[in-house]
């Protein structure tokens, strides 16, 4: 009987903290989304934030119960604050491709603008807004940006945007308690917006064919927005290709050939207004291997080449669960200050040993060396193994082989990273 009781208090002590949760998101924000679209601006050295404009959106999908990030992740961050009290009510953290544009050697001769933009839910009240940008060199964040927001200003824009077709390719339950995975049409044609709904269903089965991602499946919807392009494809500005595309995207950016992405983010934004959004995927249909993935921000992918499925979920796991890359001899983009080895990472999958202890140090077995010998007789062991983040030295990941090195199954680190990332997003107690 005591060990009933004890059961009923600590439910009935759980229902009261997701009921305490609700009525706070209830005090705050109402069910819709304050889009921030705003200009970074800078060179290697320095960088700048100013705001582009506000609107509303009709739809929240994100949490109502985890509304402040617990993750020490991304590049940026964006905060929300009561006007009056000074209390914190909403925080996430992302990144952006004008952060790793930063880190390439034209970013050390001119400075640029670059466009951005993201959502936070909808105040009830005068809130007051922080977007800070973290210092690569001591991993610390500084405001770019800060804003006084009145929902009520006449200088929010409330318009409507184009009602494009929207997929629901799987519905597991209200957008506020799941994840919300939306797929983005890129280069696909009118006539092709059925191959878009087929290429859905097929990447939708890879993900949840992937360990973890495949115990979590009733955790996500997935949505897919069936942008229409004028011509098939995408740009492949090192050949001289250019296409006209919903989201303006292209190969060789920053002048490597299969890196994929887009700097359109407000067109990205404008095709989701009215979708519930956790994560976005943009599926191009081209044939060439290719993608990019930056985290709380977008992930992209080419829909034909027959590396797709894996190049997807490798992909997803940057923009999604804050991943870094666990190679460290293939050609990038980057001088060697994208990281610096005299500090820790924020991504939760690789480290300089710096401070190892917040990492995956519990993972490991009591006799395990750290570093850990790159052998045949620790093939399949978790480790701290030397090379990652794009450095052969100085960096380590957790495993030899992985989804974010060689399209391995996740390490354990990275599985508990998404594992997290999902709990938090659907709005479960952390786990």
């Amino acid at each position: 009987m005591i060990k009933r009781n004890v059961i009923s208090f600590l439910l009935l002590c759980a229902g009261l903290s997701c009921a305490s949760a609700q009525s706070s998101f209830d005090t705050w924000f109402e069910k819709k989304s304050l889009r921030i679209d705003f200009a970074l601006s800078g060179n290697a050295e320095n960088q700048q934030a100013a705001l582009q404009q506000l609107r509303e959106e009709p739809v929240w999908g994100g949490p109502v119960k985890n509304m402040t990030e617990p993750f020490d992740y991304g590049g940026y961050r964006v905060e929300v604050y009561d006007d009056a009290g000074g209390r914190l009510i909403y925080s996430r953290s992302f990144n952006t491709l004008f952060e790793e544009w930063r880190t390439t050697a034209q970013a050390g001769k001119e400075t640029q603008s670059w466009s951005n933009s993201i959502s936070v839910p909808f105040p009830r009240k005068e809130v007051r807004v922080v977007i800070s940008g973290r210092n690569r060199a001591s991993m610390k964040f500084s405001p770019l940006l800060e804003l006084a927001v009145d929902p009520k200003s006449i200088f929010i824009d409330r318009g409507k945007l184009k009602n494009n077709n929207i997929i629901k390719a799987q519905y597991m339950g209200a957008p506020d308690e799941k994840v919300d995975l939306v797929f983005l049409a890129e280069g696909y044609t009118a006539l092709e917006q059925e191959k878009f709904k087929a290429d859905v269903e097929k990447f939708t089965e890879s993900l949840f064919n992937t360990p973890p991602f495949d115990a979590r499946r009733s955790d996500f919807n997935v949505w897919g927005v069936g942008l229409v392009s004028e011509e098939s494809g995408t740009d492949v500005s090192g050949k001289g290709i250019f296409k006209h595309t919903a989201l303006n995207s292209g190969y060789y950016t920053f002048g490597l050939d299969r890196y994929l992405t887009t700097p359109d983010m407000k067109s990205i934004r404008d095709a989701v207004w009215n979708v519930p959004c956790d994560a976005i995927f943009i599926l191009v249909n081209a044939d060439t291997y290719g993608g990019g993935g930056m985290y709380n921000f977008y992930a992209m992918g080419t829909a034909n080449h027959p590396r797709t499925p894996v190049v997807f979920v490798h992909e997803f796991g940057h923009s999604f669960a804050g991943l870094a890359d666990e190679y460290f001899s293939s050609e990038v983009a980057y001088d060697e200050s994208f990281y610096h080895t005299s500090v820790e990472p924020w991504e939760p999958n690789i480290t300089t040993l710096v401070d190892f202890n917040r990492k995956w140090k519990d993972l490991l077995e009591s006799d395990t060396p750290v570093p850990t010998p790159t052998n045949d007789s620790n093939a399949d062991k978790t480790g701290v193994y030397e090379g990652g983040g794009y450095l052969a030295k100085g960096i380590y990941r957790p495993k030899q082989h992985c989804m974010m090195r060689d399209y391995a199954p996740f390490c354990p680190a990275c599985s508990r990273a998404i594992t997290q990332m999902i709990n938090f997003l659907a709005d479960k107690p952390a786990r």
